[in-house]
């Protein structure tokens, strides 16, 4: 489970390093999933919480509206990205210019996945949600 959050910064061009933590929460694996989040977030996930993400929004047939809304929505906006020996992965720029990511980044443990925030973001977040 992710838990926690941790200040983050970039360790050169687009790269971020996952905390030893969350790399202990993925064992062997040296793969995450990374989405467009809804509020100006991005989410990651490790293989297996991204495989119920993926087969969630499957389960609506593609011959629904509601089925190719969901794929056009989520598919698109994801990346699978490979984890260094240092737990070390690169963000395409896209990706940083929705989340307004600056040299202030928290991680932020959500349970079945993390958030990677823009610092003055999580602390606007943290305000509505009163933590």
């Amino acid at each position: 489970m992710f838990l926690g959050t941790y200040k983050l910064y970039f360790s050169g061009k687009n790269r971020l390093i996952l905390p030893k933590k969350f790399r202990q929460e993925l064992g062997n694996e040296s793969v995450i999933y990374i989405v467009l989040g809804q509020d100006g977030e991005l989410w990651g996930f490790n293989s297996n919480q991204w495989l119920k993400e993926a087969e969630e929004r499957l389960k609506i047939r593609l011959g629904k509206h509601l089925g190719r809304v969901q794929r056009r929505e989520f598919f698109p906006q994801a990346l699978q990205c490979n984890l260094d020996s240092q737990g070390r992965f690169i963000l395409p720029q896209e990706f940083i210019d929705y989340a307004t990511l600056n040299n202030g980044i928290v991680l932020v443990g959500a349970g079945d996945h993390f958030e990677i925030w823009n610092e003055g973001n999580w602390q606007k977040m943290k305000r509505i949600l009163k933590i």
